[in-house]
Formats: C-alpha cells, structure tokens, sequence
C-alpha cells in the first residue's frame, strides 16, 4: 500500500505552489550539474504522484536506481529549502532577523568587527519593537563575544550595559517561558481529557494552575508576556467550563493585537487563534450579536493578504472560519442551511490533509455530523459519526464519547430498536472506562433502556420526565459539559412537541434576539 503522509520530501513538494516549483528549477538550472538533472527528475516524478509509493517511482522513472534514491532524496530536500529560503516573505519579521544575524556573523568572520556591532544594534532595535526577545538575546550574547575578544572601544563602559541588558532580556524570557509552558501544558490537558469531568479533576487543575503561574505581570509587562498570561487564563476557564473568565481572558487576547497591530503581521497564527477563541467564547454564551460582529472581522481578515501569505495561516484561518460558520448554524438553528458548508469543508481537509492534525478533522467530522443531525438526516450523521468511532482512541477521549453518545440517539431516531439494546450496553461501558460518565448521561441512558418497552404515551411522559430533571443541572459547572457536546434539552423539546430539532432551536434563537432588541 501507498504510504499517504510519512515521506518528508514528498510532503515538502505537495506544499509548494506554482511559483515556489518555478523558483526551484530556475535555482537548480544556475549551476546545474549531471547530479542536479537527476534531482529535477526526482522533483518531477513526485510532483507527479498523487500519494508516495516508491516502487511505482522506480519502476515509471529507470534512470532513478533504488541505491541512489536515498542520497537524491536528501539532496533535492536542501535544494527545495534553499529555493525557498530566496523568497522569503518581507513581512516575515524572523526571517529578517535570522538574515541580519548572518550577515553580522559574516563581517565578523571578515574581521570588520565595528561594521558587525553595527549589525547586532539593528537586530536588538528592530527585535525589541517587535517584541521578539530570544534574537535580541542572541544579538546581546554574539556583541558580549566581540567585546570580550577584542577591544572596540565603541562604547564606554560596555560591559555593564551588557550585562544589564542582557540580565533584563532574559528576566523576560524566563517569564515568558514559564507562562508559555502553563499555556502549553493546559492545552495539552484539554486535548487529552476535555473539560473537567468532577471536582476531584477541578480541584487538580487549579493546584496545577496556581503552583505553575508566575508572579503577578504588571501593566508595563511586554506582548508576549501579556499574551501567554491571557491564553494560560484562556485554556484554565475553559477547562473548567467557567465561560465569563474564558470570555474575559480571550477579549483581552484579541485587545492586545487590536492595541499592537504590527504584532498581527510578527504572530498571524497567534491574532487567528484568538479571534477563534473569542468567537467560541461568544458560542457558549449565546452573545449573537457581539458573535456576528467578531465573525464580520474574522471573514474580512480570512481574505486578507496577511493570511494568504502562506500555507500555515491559510490552513488555520480556514479551521477556525469554518468552525464558526458552523457554530452560527448551530445557534441560529438553520442546521438544513448550514449543509451547504460540508462540500467546501470536504474539499479543504483533502487539499489540506497534510497539514492539518487528527484533532481538528475529528472536531469537524462531529460538527458536521451534528448539521445531519438537527436538520433530520440520521444516516448521514451515523455515516460522519463512525468515521470518528473507528479512529483510533488516543485523544478526545471525550469527543470519542459523545460521538458515541449520539451515534446511540441517532439509530433511537431511525428506530433501530434490534441494535439499541447491544449499543446502550456498549456506549455505557465505553463512556464509564473513559470515566465520562455523570449525572446527565446516567439519566439518558437510564431513559433508553426503559424507553425500548414502552408506548407512546408513555414514551412522551418519559421524555418530559428527562427534560424537566436534566434541565435542573444545565448551570451546574460539573454537569453543564454534556450540554457543550450536545443540546440534549432542544432534542427532548423536539421529541415533546413532534417537531423537527432544528425549528426548537431556531424558535430559541428568535425569542432570546426579541428579548435584547427590547
């Protein structure tokens, strides 16, 4: 079989655009060489293909022998990074710094030992206005060097602003690494268990979160500082479902790129990751109009050239777009318009499949499948759900619960009564090994069981009966996840009223506009 995503170099191809390949031959055909001919027909054999599959490689191009195609492979891998390398992005602020660090590195190997400080006092200051402070220690540690070895005399007393400037550089970053591992660590939480599932989890979050946050970042604090303060508080709200404090953590993340707007073009991805946060933060708050508005900005920014200017933020401006255009569906009720989507989410997650993780194609599968799901269309949702419940449990534990979880409601839907029973007995005891299991879910499942031998009439009584006990724990921190998951409410009041899920909902969404517009 075809290996699909484990060769690097055939990764590296896929990701170039017509004027990255044109730019990499015109770059080989400089100095070109017999060894140089032989690449560019590697590069074109695997620009080729659609999935790697060495031995059809070898067989369609004999020139290429199996015991040269290892060296080949790492030679064209450089020359494709060289040819980049030369069309660097001028907004690329890194990229910048990276190149006036060579050039000082440079003139000092050239013993102009003047002309290369020279150099270093452009990197700090243009490292310092854009808050990028590990190549402002770099420059700091390359000019101690040069002055400890020779003696320039550009500046009195050198080594005491030295010294000083780098003590206050690196108090910074010491701040910034230790807010920006509590900010990695917490997502790595979420990702690996969801929310917070009982008191025991709260309670552990917090002690980690309070003996892992640094001391206090006052208002003068600088970007990165503020911004991995914001986004640690982001991560910990979320967790444990507390949405004012995610709310509030993520307006000022946004805020601070909307008070800095040049840090929009130094960390795209960071001003998308935030937009996303605060547009789902306005989701599970039901905040329709300031939603709309952040989506507004979102959309304008989606085509912006910024955005475009490479794959990275076009990949993860189109996820989070597309996650909010769905979340808008969801509030307003229009799931039966919101299919409109699905071609065009298709269709990225393939051109992007390379470049995109398991966790977003996952959030996507669910969410589309909750689209079939409130606009009636159960096959469809049960279709989207496997492609979720055959993938590997490895993250997400708690989307692999509720998918599972749904996936039972849908075939209770189609009146799948032969395979409900095995299914009740399966889900329950996957959600209970997942330790998933809390109140709200023990009452749904206690309801389906009891629902398999009952009428009508007494099938609409249980479900009132499950509406008005589920309801009781819809603000209660703990149990309130369920409903993030899945709007259980909506469906029973679909069931009660003999009216589609998606029409409750919209009726929702009408009434609580009419109320703010009083």
């Amino acid at each position: 079989m075809p290996k699909r995503t484990t060769d690097e170099l055939f990764q590296l191809i896929k990701s170039l655009e017509k004027a990255e390949k044109r730019n990499f031959k015109l770059f080989v055909q400089r100095n070109a060489t017999s060894a140089d001919r032989k690449t560019v027909q590697l590069f074109d054999a695997l620009d080729k293909l659609e999935d790697y599959d060495e031995e059809s490689l070898l067989k369609r191009n004999k020139d290429i022998k199996k015991r040269q195609l290892s060296n080949l492979k790492s030679h064209l891998y450089r020359q494709i990074l060289a040819s980049l390398r030369i069309l660097k992005d001028e907004n690329n602020i890194q990229l910048q710094l990276h190149e006036l660090m060579d050039y000082s590195q440079i003139l000092y190997d050239k013993g102009l030992y003047l002309q290369s400080l020279k150099i270093l006092e452009r990197v700090k200051l243009t490292a310092r206005e854009q808050h990028q402070l590990t190549y402002c220690l770099q420059a700091l540690i390359f000019e101690k060097k040069i002055e400890a070895l020779y003696i320039t005399r550009s500046i009195e007393n050198r080594a005491e602003i030295l010294a000083k400037e780098v003590e206050e550089v690196g108090d910074r970053l010491f701040v910034i690494n230790k807010l920006s591992n509590l900010t990695l660590q917490l997502y790595s939480w979420y990702i690996n268990m969801g929310h917070a599932r009982d008191d025991k989890e709260r309670i552990a979050i917090k002690a980690f979160f309070e003996s892992n946050l640094p001391k206090p970042v006052g208002p003068g604090a600088g970007f990165y500082e503020r911004h991995y303060l914001y986004e640690s508080y982001c991560w910990y709200g979320f967790i444990l479902q507390d949405l004012l404090m995610y709310y509030r953590y993520c307006q000022k993340w946004v805020d601070a790129f909307e008070q800095e707007p040049q840090m929009k073009m130094v960390d795209t991805h960071l001003y998308i990751k935030g937009l996303h946060n605060l547009l789902n933060a306005h989701f599970m708050l039901q905040n329709y109009e300031k939603f709309n508005t952040v989506l507004e900005k979102f959309e304008h920014f989606f085509h912006s050239r910024q955005v475009n200017s490479n794959d990275n933020n076009r990949v993860q401006s189109f996820i989070y777009l597309y996650t909010a255009k769905i979340n808008k569906h969801f509030m307003e009720g229009s799931f039966t318009a919101g299919l409109k989507l699905i071609p065009v989410i298709e269709e990225r997650i393939a051109a992007y499949r390379l470049k995109m993780d398991r966790h977003r194609i996952l959030v996507f599968y669910y969410k589309i499948a909750c689209l079939y799901f409130g606009s009636g269309d159960n096959e469809k949702t049960i279709e989207y759900l496997n492609r979720i419940i055959n993938w590997k449990v490895d993250l997400r534990t708690d989307l692999q619960c509720y998918s599972r979880l749904l996936h039972l409601i849908a075939h209770y839907e189609l009146g799948n009564y032969d395979l409900l029973e095995y299914l009740v007995k399966s889900v329950y005891r996957f959600m209970a090994k997942m330790q998933n299991l809390s109140v709200v879910e023990e009452e749904i499942f206690r309801f389906l069981r009891k629902s398999f031998h009952s009428d009508m009439r007494q099938v609409k009584a249980a479900f009132i009966s499950l509406k008005n006990k589920l309801e009781k724990y819809k603000d209660n921190p703990i149990e309130s996840r369920s409903f993030m998951y899945l709007d259980i409410i909506s469906w029973l009041e679909s069931k009660i009223k003999n009216v589609p899920v998606q029409e409750v909902i919209r009726e929702k969404y009408r009434s609580s506009v009419r109320r703010k517009r009083r």
